[in-house]
């Protein structure tokens, strides 16, 4: 067993553990969770040679320290994803999308990050905390999993493999702080509106109320054909944007609920789901379809 923890500091904003999820419980209320940017919680596995559904922290807006305790004395390999938070130890910066080696009694620390919204800390052997229903998770809708993590907090790593990764450097592209491009797929409720294809004409702004449960957004709203039309509870999936009767939509997060009586007017691609862990509030969203409209859907 390892003999690794991680004291937390301080957890800036919002800090949590997350792995990828607790899939297939929606049948009994359980919503899948798990990291809010997938691509990015797997590549920082990835650089600490873990599985990719080891748990990580995922840190919001930076603003997060923690100390390593290594009671082997051999000291532990972390990587940094995600929104760029000039990751450091003992103040000296390591770069994002790298490896570092953190020693005992050195401190991890992630500032506000320039661009983007999360940063992802693996640690070589993950976070083991004690998983609920399969997973590590955090849901902040339904308060599932280890909760938010605060000062004096520590955190057990797990026991790692003996293999390092042959890269200890990973190329990938900045997050982009001017304007966030999605694609959405069509329906299954866009009949719902008088004029869809609002949703791609307008040039939607992320509002101060998005969290993991939901992207809230401002801009031309939508209208109903029938306002006074009820819709059934339906099931809900992440990354469908549902739409209220103020016609402002809201693209569902990895906390969303299990259903909801909004009408959804397009589902964003899977391709294009993790990118929205990233925008800001005020930031611009551009929505296009990614496909042609059928005619039926006209």
């Amino acid at each position: 067993m390892s003999a690794v923890t991680l004291e937390i500091l301080q957890p800036g904003p919002l800090a949590l553990v997350e792995d990828l999820g607790r899939p297939g419980l929606s049948h009994i209320g359980v919503t899948r969770s798990g990291a809010a940017d997938r691509r990015a919680h797997t590549l920082a596995n990835r650089l600490v040679a873990n599985p990719d559904d080891r748990a990580t922290v995922e840190v919001t807006l930076g603003g997060f320290t923690a100390r390593v305790h290594d009671g082997n004395g051999d000291g532990v390999a972390i990587a940094v994803t995600g929104a760029d938070a000039n990751p450091s130890v003992n103040g000296v910066p390591f770069g994002t999308n790298s490896i570092h080696h953190a020693h005992d009694g050195e401190v991890i620390s992630l500032a506000p990050p320039r661009s983007g919204l999360r940063s992802y800390l693996a640690v070589r052997g993950g976070i083991d905390v004690r998983p609920v229903l399969g997973s590590r998770s955090y849901d902040v809708m339904s308060a599932i999993g280890p909760g938010p993590l605060r000062a004096g907090d520590v955190l057990p790593v797990g026991p790692h493999t003996d293999d390092f990764p042959e890269l200890d450097q990973a190329p990938v592209a900045a997050i982009d702080d001017d304007f966030l491009e999605l694609k959405v797929v069509p329906g299954p409720r866009d009949d719902w509106f008088v004029d869809p294809d609002v949703l791609i004409r307008t040039n939607w702004q992320v509002t101060n109320r998005s969290d993991r449960v939901g992207m809230r957004l401002v801009g031309m709203p939508l209208e109903y054909r029938s306002p006074d039309r009820q819709l059934p509870s339906e099931g809900a999936t992440r990354g469908a944007i549902q739409v209220p009767p103020n016609g402002f939509p809201v693209i569902l997060g990895p906390d969303h609920p299990v259903t909801g009586g909004y009408p959804v007017i397009g589902v964003v691609t899977d391709d294009d789901i993790d990118k929205i862990a990233q925008a800001r509030p005020g930031q611009t969203v551009r929505l296009h379809w990614s496909r042609p409209r059928r005619p039926w859907e006209s």
